[in-house]
């Protein structure tokens, strides 16, 4: 092979490796995401999941306010990082219609030990391993923790966010569906 056609060889094939790195960066981060099944929103709701007392009960009673939906485990660091802020937006948030949700994909007694520990002061769920499979319904293809979803009032995903959140995409996401009609 000519030193020339090598050479364009190379950076052709280096071009290629850099864009599906950027591609896979971009999805890890989720500004790439799949759009969620038209029937994920109503599936989450009527899941039916385990409260840290052992009720079983499903989204569905939190209809009419925004939901911010967080897949996360006490195991995660980046969820450990986020929850924080959850507990703080929680409280900030809560007398415009907006309820956070936690879905535990662990074990009972570790989410009510990290709940005592953080204080979380919005609804915890165990979800286990359906969890998982539910979120990736929902357009969490890879099954990472933390993921995020944000429903509308209505019901209807508005945005499906993986990894960590910082207060700022949060807000951005947020922000809109607050001076929406009801």
């Amino acid at each position: 092979m000519r030193p020339l056609r090598r050479a364009l060889l190379a950076v052709a094939v280096g071009g290629v490796a850099a864009a599906a790195g950027v591609g896979a960066h971009l999805w890890r981060i989720g500004s790439i995401g799949v759009r969620p099944a038209d029937n994920a929103a109503r599936a989450i709701l009527e899941s039916r999941l385990t409260t840290l007392d052992g009720v079983t009960r499903t989204l569905e009673e939190f209809r009419g306010r925004i939901l911010i939906v967080n897949y996360w485990a006490t195991w995660c660091a980046p969820c450990r990082e986020e929850i924080p802020m959850f507990v703080r937006l929680q409280q900030e948030f809560s007398g415009n219609g907006v309820q956070f949700i936690g879905i535990a994909v662990d074990q009972a007694d570790k989410v009510l030990d990290f709940s005592r520990e953080f204080r979380i002061n919005y609804p915890l769920f165990i979800g286990g391993i359906d969890a998982i499979e539910l979120s990736r319904k929902a357009g969490n293809r890879a099954g990472v923790l933390p993921y995020t979803l944000i429903l509308d009032r209505s019901g209807v995903i508005r945005a499906s966010l993986v990894g960590e959140l910082t207060e700022a995409r949060l807000r951005d996401q947020v922000q809109p569906l607050l001076s929406a009609p009801s």
